[in-house]
């Protein structure tokens, strides 16, 4: 069972940096909407927005996801934990996924290799601010303090 750490002091800073994240993301969807518009929904044409390939269907989602993990960064209990987790994983699996497509008819989202590597940067920025944002009481964090400085685990760390 994985222990995140409840409370952790640095928080606000990794709540800050996934708001970031998803203004950018929601900054690139409003761009490359304005771009495509007018486009069809999957082309696979030459638009860039922000230094990342596009078409109207990967802005629209870009758009939607940016803004729900701006939600999810403003909010103070464990929505943004859970949220960051899942677009982190999100971001990962569709980077690899659309990355092994790039070059045929199934890359419908008209990525680029740049847009993998931002992909694959967000997903691991967003997994790791996951892990780290969780908030709890304090007698839970306390908890999961001293089960991680219990001393039959610094016995078997020696």
């Amino acid at each position: 069972m994985p222990h995140f750490p409840v409370n952790h002091p640095a928080r606000p800073v990794y709540r800050v940096l996934a708001g970031l994240v998803g203004l950018y993301i929601l900054v690139f969807g409003v761009w490359g909407v304005a771009l495509t518009w007018g486009d069809p929904l999957f082309d696979r044409g030459s638009n860039w927005a922000l230094g990342l390939r596009t078409n109207l269907a990967f802005s629209l989602a870009s758009v939607v996801f940016g803004a729900v993990l701006i939600v999810g960064a403003s909010r103070r209990g464990n929505l943004g934990h859970n949220m960051n987790l899942t677009a982190g994983v999100v971001f990962l699996v569709t980077s690899i996924l659309m990355m092994s497509v790039l070059q045929t008819d199934a890359n419908f989202l008209n990525f680029s290799m740049s847009t993998v590597v931002v992909s694959m940067l967000f997903g691991l920025l967003l997994l790791g601010t996951g892990l780290y944002d969780k908030v709890g009481t304090h007698e839970h964090a306390e908890e999961e303090r001293r089960r991680r400085h219990h001393p039959v685990s610094e016995a078997h760390s020696r």
